[in-house]
This record gives C-alpha cells, sequence and structure tokens, in this order.
C-alpha cells in the first residue's frame, strides 16, 4: 500500500496458486483457489484480499495457465488437455473469443503492454521449435526477428495426434502420438514412450528435438498425459501423488499395453523412457512388469524412495512422495520403490541409466546402486544389457551446454535404436 508504505496481505494459508499484476487501480490475474483447473480474478487495489475478488473468467474443462491485460483486452492461456488455447476477452469478461494458434503445441512467456493491445508470445510443438509470435486484435503473426525462423524440420513432415487409452481403473488417459506422415504403424513399428506424471506438471506438445529424431527413423515418439500431472487440473495431479502414486505408475504401463493391443507395435519394438520424476516412472514400470517392453533409458532417476529425503533437496519432495519416516507413508513408498523391487534371476529389459556426478536436485547414487543392484539381479545381462552413463561436469540438465545434451542424446538414441532393431542409415528423409 503506497500510502501507507505498508505491506498488505492478499491471500495466505490457502492451497493454492495464485499469480496477480497491478493494473491501474485494480488487480488481475489467476488463482487455483475454490478452482482446481484455475480462474481469472480481479479486485481494487484498495480491497485485495481474497474474500473481495470478483471472478472474470470461470473454471471450465480447460485448465487456466496464465492471464494478462493488454490494453483493453483481457488475454488468457489455457490448455485443454495439455493442448494450448489462448482466448481474448474485455476487462468485464464479455467478448469471449478464441485466438487460432498455429496447430497443437505449447504457449509460453505469454506478456502484454497494459496500456496498448500488442502481447508477446512463444509457441513450439513436438515437431516445431520454439518461435515468437506477436499478437494485436487483428490475430497472431510471427515475428520476423524470431530466432527459430526457418530453422528446424518442416512440420507437415509429421503426424501429431492426440488418443485416449482406459488404465486399470478405466478412467480414460491422454497421450500424444508423433510420427513422420509416411510412417505406417503396426506390429513391427518401432515405439519410445515417455511420461512424466507428477507435481502437477503437464506433458504437452513441446519442442522436442528426440521425438523429431525418433520420428524421422521410422518409428512412433508417445508421450502419455498420466495422473500425478495436471492434464486435467489439481485433481488429476493428486490422483497420482503420494499414497495414489501406483496409479501413476498403472497409467503409464497401460499406455504401453494399450499401444501394442492397437497393433501399434509389439514387445520386442518398445523402449520407454523418462528423466526425473520421470526416471522413478520407468524404473518403477520396469521393476514391476519385466514384460512391458525391450528397452529402457531411466535419467537423472529417483530411485530407492525409503532413503530418498536424506540426499541433497530431497527434502522438499515429501509433500509429493510421501515421509518414509512416517510409518503409513513408508509402507506405500517401500511397496514401489525401485530399488527394493528388483528380484534376483528375473529376466529384465536392457536398460540404460543416465546421471550427472554434479547433479543438485537428485543424487546420482540414485542411479549407480540400481545400476548395481540390476546388474547383479537381471538373468539375461548378456542380451539386455544394464549400463550406467555417468556425466562430467553437469547436473540435473538445467543449463547444461547444448554439445552435451547432444552428445548424451547421441548415446541414448544410439541405445534405444540398437535394442530395437531401427535402421539408422542415412535415406532421403
Amino acid at each position: 500500500d503506497r500510502s501507507t508504505d505498508q505491506r498488505r496481505v492478499v491471500i495466505e494459508g490457502e492451497e493454492a496458486t495464485t499469480s496477480l499484476e497491478v493494473v491501474g487501480d485494480r488487480l488481475y490475474g489467476t488463482t487455483t483457489l475454490g478452482a482446481p483447473r484455475g480462474r481469472v480474478v480481479t479486485a481494487l487495489l484498495a480491497a485485495p484480499e481474497a474474500a473481495r475478488w470478483a471472478t472474470v473468467v470461470a473454471e471450465s474443462d480447460a485448465v487456466i495457465d496464465g492471464a494478462t491485460v493488454a490494453g483493453a483486452s483481457l488475454l488468457v492461456a489455457s490448455t485443454r488437455v495439455a493442448v494450448a488455447r489462448l482466448h481474448r476477452y474485455r476487462l468485464d469478461a464479455s467478448g469471449d473469443g478464441p485466438i487460432e494458434l498455429p496447430g497443437i503445441g505449447t504457449l509460453a512467456g505469454l506478456d502484454a503492454d497494459p496500456e496498448r493491445e500488442v502481447a508477446c508470445l512463444a509457441f513450439s510443438s513436438f515437431t516445431q521449435a520454439p518461435s515468437l509470435w506477436r499478437w494485436t486484435p487483428a490475430g497472431l503473426e510471427r515475428w520476423a526477428t524470431s530466432p527459430a525462423e526457418g530453422i528446424g524440420p518442416d512440420p507437415s513432415d509429421y503426424q501429431v495426434s492426440q488418443v485416449t487409452y482406459p488404465s486399470t481403473d478405466g478412467v480414460e488417459v491422454p497421450m500424444f502420438l508423433v510420427r513422420r506422415v509416411a510412417t505406417p504403424a503396426g506390429p513391427d513399428t518401432p515405439v519410445v514412450l515417455t511420461g512424466y506424471g507428477g507435481f502437477a506438471i503437464a506433458s504437452g506438445p513441446a519442442w522436442s528435438p528426440v521425438a523429431v529424431a525418433v520420428a524421422d527413423a521410422g518409428a512412433i515418439y508417445a508421450v502419455a498425459g498420466i495422473r500425478g500431472g495436471s492434464e486435467h487440473g489439481e485433481d488429476w495431479h493428486q490422483a497420482g501423488m503420494r499414497q495414489h502414486k501406483q496409479q501413476s505408475f498403472d497409467d503409464f504401463a497401460a499406455a504401453a499395453d494399450w499401444l501394442v493391443a492397437e497393433g501399434l507395435t509389439s514387445r520386442p519394438r518398445l523402449a520407454i523412457r523418462g528423466g526425473s520424476n520421470g526416471g522413478l516412472l520407468v524404473g518403477a514400470a520396469l521393476t514391476q512388469r519385466p514384460d512391458l517392453c525391450r528397452a529402457v533409458h531411466c535419467a537423472v532417476p529417483l530411485l530407492d524412495m525409503v532413503r530418498f529425503p536424506r540426499f541433497l533437496i530431497a527434502r522438499l519432495w515429501v509433500p509429493e512422495y510421501g515421509d518414509p519416516d512416517e510409518a503409513e507413508d513408508f509402507a506405500w513408498l517401500h511397496a514401489w520403490s525401485p530399488y527394493h523391487r528388483v528380484a534376483d534371476g528375473t529376466c529384465y529389459p536392457a536398460v540404460l541409466l543416465t546421471t550427472a556426478e554434479s547433479d543438485s536436485r537428485v543424487d546420482p547414487c540414485h542411479a549407480r546402486k540400481f545400476a548395481a543392484r540390476l546388474q547383479a539381479a537381471t538373468a539375461c545381462g548378456d542380451d539386455h544389457p544394464v549400463l550406467l552413463r555417468v556425466e562430467t561436469r553437469a547436473g540435473h540438465g538445467q543449463g547444461k551446454p547444448v554439445g552435451k545434451q547432444a552428445d548424451e542424446a547421441a548415446d541414448v538414441l544410439a541405445f534405444l535404436f540398437d535394442q530395437l532393431g531401427v535402421d539408422t542409415a542415412l535415406d532421403d528423409r
């Protein structure tokens, strides 16, 4: 409050995510308070408390990601089943109008000039690198100065589709499929399936050089939007965390089963991969269902869930997974902790674990001890090797130099393609 030079509490003590901006004498922004999928609210600066908020855009079946004021317009970014949408309203919530986007993709960095109707944003898709776009009431236009102009593959060469499949409890789960237009789908088609399913992070259609490389090799790249993410809002997140975490693993295994049952691939031609919480995901998948697939890439993973809070910053993740020092939480953590589910004499898939010696988030001890345990336990190590790749002078992934990213991606794809029998000979693709 500039009139008194005192701070005023707008919201506190609530299980909600809120982001507000000052525009003139009002606040505008988004909140999940009373709306797990989000809503847009406004309030007078003179009365900013949550009890006095007025809803401008109500909760719907879409998940609201952000909002910004652009002159007389209010732009609202949302996702429906992880696919980006953009709508324009008047500040009084009238005149709802969808803004056409370049395709199935992801928005980032939505920002605007509150004094005039101009905004900017970044758009990307699985096969389109991030590019800058400018919005005015006339519509979206690509900025000529975009660094991505003319760079990358031609999106028209690829097919991106979204399907749903039934999980173990009958709930429909979304999944993206990325392939080249000319690639057929059948039992001999290689598929690389990935997922995340944690921390309310949606697995959306963002730029993925690995997806493009997989598609260019004549394979299908599949991304499952399992519970634990935010594909359907906070309720979807909570349905895959703590005591419900096993449902995330079940959703992922169901995705693999559906791909095989639908004739899009077969077990010997199927690989799974995931990183961080996604590393936990594929670690659980391979120990619970050794028959699920041929190969696994498990990156910077959490794998010993009985001891995970003891290392680095992992204590911060107790609200997501549970506390092994509490008897009730220990029971479910131990039940699916991948390290503790390794069984001697089992034929496991081929596994490549990747970690980094300077990871400040997930201690590399998880990958190291799991690799040793799996190598000792597997009954088919000659045909299905268990390998550990440790990156020097690197961390969890953020800020990793492009050269190191390329080297790691090359090693990972070489491993997966070798296991799946993918022909990587150069051709006219």
